[in-house]
């Protein structure tokens, strides 16, 4: 008799928790601690959010955990020929490509990569191994008996 009392209350001495999203007055979960849960962002919009944790010990303290995290289940934008907060004039060519993540059986691969300019590093390199094979084939033929 006296196991079963204490596994009881045992029981009846663990914390609730209560999940919320965002300002929302009611929760999306309400649970006993320890607890694992899955949060589905698929039923969110796109955007920042809050997970707002709430949890109540048997002596009816609280304790609330705030956890920013932002969504992003729709399509990727990149963009290039612009950055955020650029400060712009005349007219700008853009490079935009927007890609979803698909399905997850089938992996579409058109679209799936963005396509970007050449780094001007790599033109500086491309020049400077040039110029250097230009200098060189000169000073060879120069200096080669005639």
């Amino acid at each position: 008799m006296e196991m079963v009392l204490n596994k009881t209350v045992a029981l009846e001495a663990r914390s609730s928790i209560l999940i919320f999203i965002d300002d929302e007055p009611k929760p999306i979960a309400d649970f006993i601690s320890p607890v694992n849960f899955e949060l589905d962002t698929t039923k969110l919009v796109d955007g920042k959010h809050t997970l707002k944790i709430v949890s109540r010990d048997p002596d009816g303290k609280e304790g609330v955990r705030m956890i920013p995290f932002e969504v992003q289940n729709g399509p990727a934008i990149a963009i290039e020929g612009i950055k955020e907060n650029a400060v712009v004039d005349g007219v700008l060519p853009l490079m935009i490509n927007a890609y979803g993540k698909g399905n997850a059986q089938n992996f579409n691969i058109v679209g799936s990569e963005s396509p970007r300019s050449i780094p001007s590093w790599v033109w500086i390199i491309i020049i400077g191994f040039f110029g250097w094979a230009m200098y060189y084939l000169i000073s060879y033929l120069h200096l080669r008996p005639q």
